[in-house]
């Protein structure tokens, strides 16, 4: 059997120039991420091969300084470091700098933000931490004590919750979001949850055109799963982060909102002037 053709020069040329446009449009992005625009466009085709051709080039982007590393995220692996200062005056300045006023408080509503995937924080971590709303990743089927904790959470509000999910449209996927939810309601009986599937849904595989995989036989609930499996990847890092806003803004009161972001800058300058009378 003949070996696939080696690409020439000039046509991997061609490839990371169309990568570094698509990163300079949707950064951050994993490499998932980018192999599937890649992919939709023709660029390299939809094998292990080809994610690996999208792996291989992203690194040596990164290492030639053709696009900044910033622009790749990968929250697979991760730092435990105790936090830690090099004086007094250094940590006060700190806390000047990233005090953040609660601006939820006065809300009429609780929101949160569900992801299947720990490799997507990165890319949804933007929009949950511009609007102070919680991003909890499941990794899958979350565990006893993950959901019980987060269901004590909802226990304690005065208000209603609202919880969106994305994960990944497959038979054990689309069983994930009901498992989660199931237990949340469970642990906590008495909290007004609304728990809601964004992504992926039937309809936005038909109507974003996203690119499918052919489903796991070997997954024990794929009896009765009707076509091919989507991961959430497969959805364009700009089209994700606005329907995480879109879940998260539907909620905000703009005026209470105003209010929290002028009081959190006069806090903000009261801690400056202390810190000036300090010296």
């Amino acid at each position: 059997m003949a070996g696939r053709k080696r690409r020439t020069n000039a046509e991997i040329r061609s490839i990371k120039d169309q990568l570094r446009v698509l990163l300079a449009e949707q950064h951050p992005a994993t490499v998932r991420q980018l192999f599937y625009l890649a992919e939709t466009r023709g660029l390299v085709p939809k094998t292990e091969q080809g994610y690996d051709a999208v792996d291989r080039y992203l690194i040596q982007m990164r290492e030639q300084g053709e696009v900044p590393f910033a622009w790749v995220v990968d929250h697979t692996r991760w730092v435990r470091r105790p936090g830690s200062h090099l004086s007094l005056d250094e940590a006060l300045r700190g806390l000047a700098r990233s005090y953040r006023r609660d601006p939820w408080q006065d809300q009429p509503a609780h929101v949160e933000i569900w992801c299947e995937k720990d490799a997507l924080v990165g890319v949804l971590y933007e929009e949950t931490r511009r609007w102070h709303v919680p991003l909890m990743v499941s990794r899958g089927f979350s565990s006893l004590t993950f959901l019980y904790e987060a269901a004590q959470r909802l226990s304690r509000l005065d208000r209603p919750a609202f919880l969106y999910y994305l994960g990944d449209y497959d038979p054990s996927g689309v069983a994930v979001d009901r498992a989660i939810e199931r237990r949340l309601r469970q642990f906590a009986p008495e909290a007004e949850i609304h728990f809601r599937r964004v992504a992926v849904l039937p309809e936005q595989i038909a109507d974003w055109s996203l690119p499918t995989r052919p489903t796991k036989e070997t997954d024990s609930r794929s009896k009765g799963f009707r076509g091919g499996s989507v991961e959430l990847e497969a959805i364009p890092p700009l089209r994700l982060r606005q329907l995480t806003r879109d879940c998260i803004t539907r909620h905000i009161d703009q005026d209470a909102w105003e209010d929290a972001r002028q009081a959190e800058q006069e806090e903000r300058e009261e801690i400056q002037r202390l810190l000036d009378q300090l010296g």
